[in-house]
């Protein structure tokens, strides 16, 4: 292998990664390069190859295999950070454009929020499955824990609840998180609560998903972790199944829905962004399903009769009325106030 390549570059910094514990970017990392190498029919691909012209036709092999365009952006975010550490060490030429024909955003459109009814038979219809009931109380208090991802949830430990306030950080990103355990969800915890005695250098989990017997850098930890999220995610898709929904679900349809449901119930979107843990308000937008047509004909009406409301009200209101109704404008807060007669 080309010591000062384009491939040999991500394998060390693949390697720096899993080194400080951080196995999940290390996977996508891996999972990227080994995808570009096979593309290219190298395993030691070197920085001249990696050109505007093979770049463009990877990312057209990749829309062929059927990946989707937030997945291929994915890949093509972590090839770019690659080639610019190369660049940052003298390895690689900077070339201005390298990566302008390829796709790096975020496909907003690729939403996996359920519709509120689907949500509800998911949440609560009985499955007539015990080991579908435990997946079941395990989405549920995903959901109650303001769309807590699967990862935080499993690796909650012990010391995190504290009067009953669950205080933790994010697995992904660090971010100190807190909320507070409802009395709906006190009876869930309780059912799937880890019973099993500490190990020492171990952590100590809350609930009984990971076993606790490996220390937290310990990379069969995170393969554990990677093997309960794929059974959990196949047992998610057996409880739609068992519950006849039409939608797919998903660990993170229910983190979806959850600040979907917030947004349908006028929660401001810096409280979503928040509770969710995001440091930018626009991966919340990328959350946040639209507003289905059935809503969005009902606040067009509302917004029609509002209007035909103050049509009416400047033509037959007297003098003695519109002193009234701006007084009406100071008490009540919700009142028009923007009347032309006012």
């Amino acid at each position: 292998m080309n010591k000062n390549g384009f491939s040999r570059c991500g394998e060390l910094y693949i390697g720096l990664l899993r080194k400080e514990g951080r196995f999940s970017t290390a996977h996508v990392y891996q999972n990227a390069l080994f995808s570009f190498n096979k593309f290219c029919g190298n395993t030691s691909v070197s920085f001249r190859q990696v050109t505007r012209d093979r770049l463009r036709r990877y990312g057209e092999h990749l829309y062929d295999s059927g990946l989707k365009p937030n997945t291929v952006s994915t890949y093509m975010r972590m090839l770019r950070s690659i080639y610019n550490r190369g660049v940052e060490s003298g390895s690689a030429p900077y070339i201005h454009g390298l990566f302008r024909d390829v796709y790096t955003g975020v496909d907003i459109r690729q939403k996996k929020a359920l519709p509120m009814s689907e949500l509800r038979r998911l949440l609560y219809e009985d499955p007539k499955s015990e080991s579908l009931r435990r997946t079941q109380s395990i989405a549920a208090l995903m959901f109650q824990f303001c769309g807590m991802s699967f990862a935080d949830l499993a690796h909650l430990e012990k010391s995190a609840l504290d009067c009953n306030v669950l205080r933790y950080n994010r697995i992904k990103t660090r971010t100190p998180m807190s909320v507070e355990v409802l009395d709906t969800a006190k009876e869930v915890m309780n059912q799937l609560r880890n019973s099993q005695p500490s190990r020492p250098g171990c952590p100590d989990y809350l609930f009984g998903i990971l076993s606790g017997n490996k220390k937290r850098k310990d990379e069969r930890a995170y393969r554990e972790y990677q093997s309960a999220l794929r059974r959990f995610n196949n047992h998610l898709k057996s409880l739609a199944r068992a519950l006849r929904l039409a939608s797919p679900v998903t660990s993170y349809t229910i983190r979806h829905s959850w600040a979907t449901t917030a947004k349908y119930r006028g929660v401001p979107i810096e409280m979503i962004s928040e509770s969710l843990g995001h440091k930018s308000i626009k991966t919340t937008q990328i959350y946040l399903k639209g507003f289905e047509l059935k809503e969005r004909t009902e606040s067009q009406n509302k917004n029609l009769l509002f209007f035909d409301l103050t049509l009416k009200l400047e033509k037959n209101v007297s003098k003695h009325e519109k002193g009234l109704f701006s007084c009406l404008g100071t008490y009540m807060p919700n009142f028009p106030k923007n009347l032309s007669f006012l």
